[in-house]
């Protein structure tokens, strides 16, 4: 396998990962990371040797997901409005207590979609900023501040529902 599709190879669980928390549904997001995949492989002539291959994917990835909530969106009436609405939410993480889990996988269920998006590349992914920033297609200065009203809502919602202080990280 040749180095460069040995660097696609290697940011799948990553994709899956991401997809999975976003879309909350495992088969859902199975198919994104698919339709991710084939779009990467068909616009590879597209990617420049040198830049961030993970970043290049994950804007792959979240555009696909854009473009299938408008497809959603657009046309409600031809939805399957059982998967569909479960493909749309964010999944909880799967570490740590399970009811701690649990709440926290709800409190990102009511953050706004680009909060969530913006808590989850850098959160769970591990994403930078600037990476961040490129997979969203937004100046770096709006992701930070999306992460911090998402983290801020996050702390709120947590302590409403009982849950213990989450601690803030810098």
């Amino acid at each position: 396998m040749d180095d460069i599709h040995r660097l696609i190879v290697d940011q799948i669980p990553h994709l899956r990962r991401y997809a999975r928390a976003l879309l909350r549904n495992p088969d859902a997001a199975d198919d994104l990371v698919q339709e991710c995949l084939t779009r990467a492989m068909d616009r590879l002539h597209l990617w420049k040797p040198g830049s961030n291959m993970r970043a290049w994917l994950f804007s792959i990835l979240h555009n696909q997901h854009v473009n299938a909530a408008r497809r959603l969106n657009r046309r409600p009436d031809k939805a399957d409005p059982e998967r569909d609405h479960d493909a749309l939410r964010p999944a909880p993480p799967e570490q740590g207590s399970r009811h701690e889990v649990r709440d926290l996988g709800r409190a990102l269920e009511q953050l706004p979609e680009e909060q969530r998006q913006v808590v989850l590349l850098v959160g769970l992914e591990g994403l930078s900023y600037q990476e961040t920033a490129e997979v969203l297609d937004v100046p770096s200065g709006t992701v930070m501040s999306r992460l911090n009203r998402g983290r801020q809502l996050l702390r709120e919602i947590m302590e409403q529902n009982g849950t213990p202080n989450l601690r803030r990280v810098k």
